[in-house]
């Protein structure tokens, strides 16, 4: 059955499960959220916070996975929230690397300045 239906994603030993489809939009707004809080200085509206959470907790199983840890499967939503997180400040970090902060430093328009 398609892990996306039962509200759970496992890579190797590690499975994340916070619990229904809300669960999961809280959980990947609070990781996008706080991921882009620390990158950036701000968010990056609600929609980008869930998205960022959602792909974050991707990259997080696997950057796990990766390194051997899993996490015991008792701490579902708050488990998966720091999961997501990690993801989500990474993606986060990799992007302001290649994109900059996404401030543009204000300098005064010359053409619209007023004669004497």
């Amino acid at each position: 059955m398609n892990s996306a239906i039962l509200g759970f994603i496992s890579v190797g030993n590690t499975t994340l499960n916070a619990g229904g489809c809300i669960s999961w939009a809280v959980a990947g707004l609070l990781a996008g959220w706080l991921a882009g809080l620390l990158a950036r200085g701000r968010g990056f509206g609600c929609l980008g916070d869930i998205l960022l959470g959602l792909v974050g907790a991707v990259v997080g199983l696997f950057l796990l996975n990766l390194v051997g840890f899993s996490l015991p499967p008792e701490l579902g939503f708050w488990g998966t929230t720091l999961v997501a997180f990690v993801g989500a400040f990474i993606l986060a970090l990799i992007g302001r690397l290649l994109g900059g902060s996404g401030r543009h430093r204000s300098y005064p328009d010359w053409r619209y300045r007023r004669q004497p």
